[in-house]
């Protein structure tokens, strides 16, 4: 199934002020990434993203945060879920989510152009402390992603964020305001349910975040389901059921695909064997490693590895 940022578009979302804020974040987007590749920023948690060429298919984890598209289209598929990203959608990651990503429109002329904000769950979980935020509508939410349509009320404060990298002595105090308001913004949209269940402490959602977080931070170890229950003060069906609902797969599915992924990004990055890799992220045995690699990459490890670095290469010399 595809989804495209289907939610209801009112006529304050396709008013002419939208497109001149795309048009100017486009702008403070291209300023600011003099040339291909991710451009960390001095406000921390931003990140912006620049691309001039279509891409393979990539696996990859996403953290909490929010990404906004200005220019140029891009892929992401999650629990058999396509999510098409153009310049007029945001996609929001309430939980650590293995996706695979894929740059579909860009070029030098027209470049793929987007930005990456972290977001803290302490200030969401602040925010929603607020008198407006206390009576929840009952929902809850069926993945631990998704897509929306930019809005004046979410874009202008993303320029005013990017308006500080050019006064960063105002960086410090200014920018924790803007992007509380950028949270405001989220949690007050049609998305806000999603950011809600997942920040909220004692909702089964939230226990289960604790315990996606702690597998991310500890995928290397043996997976215990009954430590990881203990972790969020659930029963293991209960826990089941509930990470299945928010990544479509089982704890030991998700701990399989953090390693692969992994594995994959020190092969490429240190240069190491596949054998290293498969036991420094947890594999016990090389050949179920690269078995399970190839059902998941499509071809064994060194073949992989191979052809992701003559397309990057070739990225890069184009």
């Amino acid at each position: 199934m595809i989804h495209a940022g289907n939610q209801k578009i009112t006529n304050k979302e396709q008013s002419p002020r939208v497109s001149e804020l795309r048009g100017e974040l486009r702008r403070k987007i291209a300023t600011h990434t003099p040339n291909a590749g991710a451009h960390a920023t001095a406000i921390p948690g931003l990140t912006l993203y620049h691309r001039t060429a279509p891409s393979p298919c990539y696996p990859a984890m996403f953290e909490p945060s929010l990404n906004v598209f200005v220019q140029g289209r891009k892929r992401i598929t999650f629990a058999g879920m396509t999510y098409l990203c153009d310049e007029s959608t945001f996609l929001l990651s309430s939980i650590d989510v293995p996706v695979v990503s894929q740059i579909v429109a860009a070029s030098e002329d027209v470049p793929l152009l987007s930005l990456q904000l972290k977001l803290d769950m302490a200030v969401v979980r602040e925010i929603l402390s607020q008198e407006e935020f206390r009576t929840p509508d009952g929902s809850s939410p069926a993945r631990g992603i998704a897509i929306g349509k930019t809005t004046v009320d979410l874009l202008q404060p993303f320029c005013r964020l990017l308006n500080l990298l050019d006064a960063s002595e105002d960086i410090p105090f200014l920018s924790n305001l803007i992007q509380r308001e950028i949270v405001y913004r989220l949690l007050r949209g049609p998305q806000g349910e999603r950011l809600r269940a997942i920040a909220t402490l004692g909702d089964q959602s939230h226990r289960t975040a604790k315990a996606i977080a702690w597998l991310r931070a500890n995928y290397t170890k043996p997976l215990r389901v009954e430590k990881l229950a203990e972790i969020a003060r659930m029963g293991m069906s209960t826990l089941h059921h509930h990470f299945r609902s928010l990544t479509a797969m089982s704890p030991l599915q998700y701990q399989k695909q953090l390693r692969l992924v992994a594995a994959r990004e020190r092969m490429l990055v240190e240069g190491i064997d596949a054998a290293s890799a498969a036991f420094e992220v947890g594999y016990e045995s090389a050949s179920q490693f690269n078995r399970e690699y190839k059902r998941f990459f499509g071809q064994p490890p060194m073949r992989d590895i191979k052809v992701r670095r003559l397309a990057s290469s070739a990225m890069v010399s184009d």
